[in-house]
This record gives structure tokens, sequence and C-alpha cells, in this order.
């Protein structure tokens, strides 16, 4: 019998997995990883796990117990070198070829890396693994300092378990704001005081120019002429879809490999879930690729009633989070093509959303310490609600009252 074959060991993986079992797939399953770890979470490497609040049991999405009382054999620390279409084989790197019925591609994604002089100094860390993860916690040393390249989600994660641990750090960032790709304005400018007030320095519009150091990383130049004296980076610049298999294998790719609403690709015996797909989203009415926990977890599970023969649309509205200090930020939607945005609730109080319209739709939220609130939101932006700002900011109104 030939085995269901999922090239990937994330957390896209290990969902399809769970989801094939609760609705008693019976074939044998082989996951294949290229880490020496079980499939694991990956948003603890920059909040709990770094800060040393969780230990590492807790970062696993199941025991090598469950894999094994569930016929599923997963190879770690193992690379698949080429996937043969018309044999139906995938070869791997210590000399395997394993045949497969149907294959499922969760190879996710990995970070963009810096090329720039002293880029191969040591200390300079991308956060993506576990094994980053705890490279980076043993240069956690109080009073060191810490520099930050990029102000995104990662980046600021980091900067809010540096600055607990006792260390001095730097925020660099080329854009304007802190999280500019992804937020409002006032958001980031909320981010940007919080971190500020807890002894972060974030330096904005300017670039990363070099490294410099003789073993390990001991200064960074900025492109505004600023020198920062560095015992440890961390570069969080993005990261780019895992997709060389797919297209060496000639399966079509586009910033990801694509797929249809059901998660196949265009060979019917090959599917893909997770960070490294780009897939036709209703919600926005085009093809995108996500970053996100929320993305990985949906597809994952789409993919998997896919290969039980019940298949259902791929239809979610993207949702994202992110923990700094004690503030917990929540997006729901996408709101890069909006034209008005509406504040509820007080920033001052630290308890606010922001609602973003486009032509009198509700087409995104970000919620600030609002979990409550947040999962209404969640609904209102799936429903495309058509409302007037003045009755979004208006406290009075119940936001459950608007589903009705």
């Amino acid at each position: 019998m030939k085995d269901l074959v999922i090239v990937g060991a994330g957390q896209s993986a290990a969902q399809c997995v769970l989801t094939l079992k609760r609705n008693n797939f019976e074939k044998p399953i082989v996951v294949i990883g290229e880490e020496d770890h079980l499939p694991y979470q990956r948003p603890p490497l920059s909040k709990d796990y770094l800060s040393g609040d969780v230990e590492l049991d807790r970062v696993y999405m199941k025991t090598q117990d469950f894999y094994d009382q569930n016929n599923v054999t997963v190879k770690v620390a193992t690379k698949v070198l080429s996937l043969d279409r018309r044999e139906k084989m995938v070869h791997l790197s210590k000399g395997e070829a394993l045949p497969y019925e149907n294959l499922v591609l969760a190879t996710g994604s990995r970070v963009r890396q810096l090329e720039v002089e002293g880029s191969d100094l040591k200390n300079i860390n991308y956060l993506r693994s576990i094994n980053d993860s705890n490279n980076l916690k043993d240069q956690f040393q109080k009073g060191k300092s810490l520099v930050i390249i990029g102000a995104g989600y990662i980046g600021l994660e980091v900067a809010a378990a540096a600055v607990k641990k006792g260390l001095k750090v730097t925020v660099v960032e080329m854009e304007d704001r802190v999280m500019s790709r992804t937020v409002d304005p006032i958001i980031s400018d909320y981010f940007d005081t919080l971190h500020r007030n807890k002894g972060v320095e974030i330096i904005l519009g300017s670039a990363l120019e070099k490294f410099e150091g003789k073993a390990f990383v001991e200064k960074v130049v900025c492109t505004d002429g600023t020198t920062l004296d560095a015992d440890s980076v961390v570069v969080g610049v993005g990261i780019l879809p895992n997709q060389e298999l797919a297209e060496s294998a000639g399966l079509r790719c586009n910033n990801g490999i694509l797929v249809n609403e059901f998660g196949r690709t265009e060979d019917p015996s090959i599917f893909a879930c997770g960070d490294c797909t780009n897939h036709p989203n209703f919600y926005v009415n085009k093809n995108i690729r996500l970053e996100s926990v929320h993305n990985a977890l949906e597809q994952a599970k789409t993919v998997a009633l896919s290969l039980l023969g019940k298949p259902e649309k791929y239809d979610q509205v993207p949702w994202f989070w992110s923990d700094q200090f004690e503030e917990k930020l929540q997006t729901v939607g996408l709101s890069g093509d909006h034209d008005e945005t509406v504040v509820r609730g007080s920033i001052e109080e630290r308890l606010f959303m922001l609602f973003y319209l486009k032509k009198g739709e509700l087409i995104a939220v970000d919620s600030v310490n609002n979990p409550k609130d947040f999962l209404i939101s969640k609904k209102l932006v799936a429903n495309k609600l058509k409302i007037s700002s003045d009755v979004l900011c208006d406290q009075s109104v119940d936001l459950k009252d608007l589903l009705k």
C-alpha cells in the first residue's frame, strides 16, 4: 500500500494529520521534516518560549506516542531532494525513495536573509526554529546590547522579551513607523510609544548598511550614519515561501505554490497548505499568500477533507495576533484597501479597536486588549457589514446587535 506523504513538519502538517485521524483516516501517513524536532508551534518561539515562560514540551503539537499509536511515521532531520510526479516518488536525503498515493506539500516558509558586509559574523540571529530560539536564549544576558533589524511583529515581540530579561534593546526600521506593512499609523504610534516607555530605543527611517566585528558581531552600522554597539543581532525582515521543490517538479508557482479552493495543485494527487501556498481567497476576491497560524491550520483542514473525499471550499477571513509586553494586538481582515478608519474605545485606557471601512463596508479590524469584542468583529468582517462610522464609534451600541 502506498502511503500518504506530507513534506514539511510544521503546524500545517500536524493539523492535516490531526484532522485526518479525527475523521478515521486509516492509511499510513509519513511526515518528513528537515528539523530534528517533532511538529511544533512557531508563535511561542518569539514570545513565551523565548522568554522562558513555556517549556519545550508545550511547544510540540503532539507527543511521539500520538504518532506511534496512529500509524504516523515522522522522519525528522530528513530533506526531500526531489519529487518525481510521473513515478509518484519522493527522493530523500538519506538515500531513500518513498512512493506515495497522495502528497501534501506543507513546506512552509523561510526567513529572508540579509546579504551585507559582515552578515557571516556570529551572534547574528534569524528566528524561525526551536534551535534559533534556543541560540537566542543563550544570548539573552542582562546588560548585553541587542540590535533588532526590522520593526514587524517578530522584531517587536523579540524586543519585548529581551527587555524583560534586562537587555539594552535597539530596533532599526527602514520605514517611518513600526509594523507599517500591517497596521494603521494609530496602531503603529501606540506600540511605538509602548516600546519606548519600556526602554526600547527605536530608530526609524534608517536601514542596515553593514555589520562590524572580528568573529562575533560588535557593531551595527546604519545608512543614516548611526553606529550601534551590539553583542547580538536579530534580523526580522520578512519570509519567503518554500516553493522550490514544487517548482522543480513542474508545479505552477507564483509567490507560493498555486492551489485551488480545495488545496489541490494542478496535479490531482498533490495538495499544499500553509505559508507555502498562493490560494484563492473569497473574502478579498483574489489569490493571496498568507503568513499566519490561522491560515496554516485552516488550510490544512481543507486539504485533509479533500483527501477524505469530503471537499469543502477554503473560505476564511484572515486573522493574526501579536503579544508585546502585556498588550495583545488582534487583527481580522486585510486593511490595505480602506478609505476610512474609525476608533472605538480609549487609546489612553489601553482598550480600543480600529475599524477599517471601504465605501462604508467593514473590511478589517485591529483590536488592542479587547479579545471579547474581537470575536464579534471577526463575524462582522466576514459578513461584510455596511455600517456608518457614527454607529461603530458609539460604545453604547453593543457590537453583538450589529450581527442581527
